[in-house]
């Protein structure tokens, strides 16, 4: 399947780095890499951000509300970044799971809320260093699956971003055979589920990705692109993790 790039700018981004989506689009335009880009800033700059991406690229949210409306002060429905001019959320990234105490239902109820409004999703789960040390991340990924992803996930093109938590912003990356080896699980519990179309959902590989490590990592079996953190928010390297993916993608 087609490869997703994605960029999660986190909380990082004013209008002045506007420019930057600007010139990944114009590097898409002229490249036209063998994958789907995204990039999902603040909220407070996706409307702008999908005049500056000027139909290049994607433009996705954070995060997002389970309700439709209501008295949440400081929420942000799906259907409001729908109307911002969104195409894709995040949900259930570590960091709202770790800062913010998102469980497994949270999550799913929130990914109702996207295909509800007609956003794609990247559902995020992924074990701390412990429970990896400890022999229990395939078990725990596999409960995050389980408890995250709604009736339907594999029929409405979505994707897992596989994050291992103890990787995140620390510049190292797992082997590339334990990135094989739980992306294959992913793949095998998404198939268990969903059926033949649990092999239709993108799996993306997050955690500490950068243009050194992007080429061996995207090449990996099951691996069908990246959840690209900190190098997401400098364009140069940015750009050459997507001309990393491999042309037969």
């Amino acid at each position: 399947m087609r490869p997703l790039i994605a960029g999660n700018w986190k909380m990082h981004g004013t209008a002045p780095q506007l420019s930057d989506i600007a010139g990944v689009a114009a590097v898409v335009r002229a490249t036209r890499p063998a994958a789907d880009i995204l990039i999902c800033p603040p909220a407070t700059l996706i409307a702008r951000a999908v005049e500056a991406a000027a139909g290049q690229i994607a433009i996705g949210g954070q995060n997002c509300a389970s309700e439709i409306s209501g008295a949440f002060t400081g929420d942000l429905s799906a259907e409001m970044l729908k109307d911002a001019g969104a195409s894709w959320v995040i949900l259930g990234h570590s960091e709202r799971r770790q800062h913010h105490g998102e469980t497994d239902s949270m999550v799913a109820a929130k990914a109702q809320a996207a295909w509800r409004a007609g956003l794609l999703a990247i559902i995020c789960i992924g074990e701390t260093g412990a429970q990896r040390h400890a022999g229990h991340a395939l078990t725990v990924c596999a409960g995050q699956i389980t408890g995250s992803l709604p009736e339907g996930m594999a029929a409405s093109g979505n994707a897992i971003g596989y994050e291992p938590l103890w990787a995140i912003g620390s510049g190292h990356v797992p082997a590339l055979e334990e990135i094989a080896q739980m992306h294959a699980h992913i793949r095998q519990c998404l198939v268990a589920r969903f059926g033949a179309q649990g092999r239709q959902v993108r799996i993306l590989y997050g955690g500490s990705v950068n243009p050194a490590n992007a080429g061996a990592v995207l090449a990996v079996p099951e691996v069908d692109g990246a959840l690209v953190g900190g190098a997401s928010l400098k364009p140069t390297d940015f750009e050459a993790i997507v001309r990393a993916v491999p042309a037969n993608a």
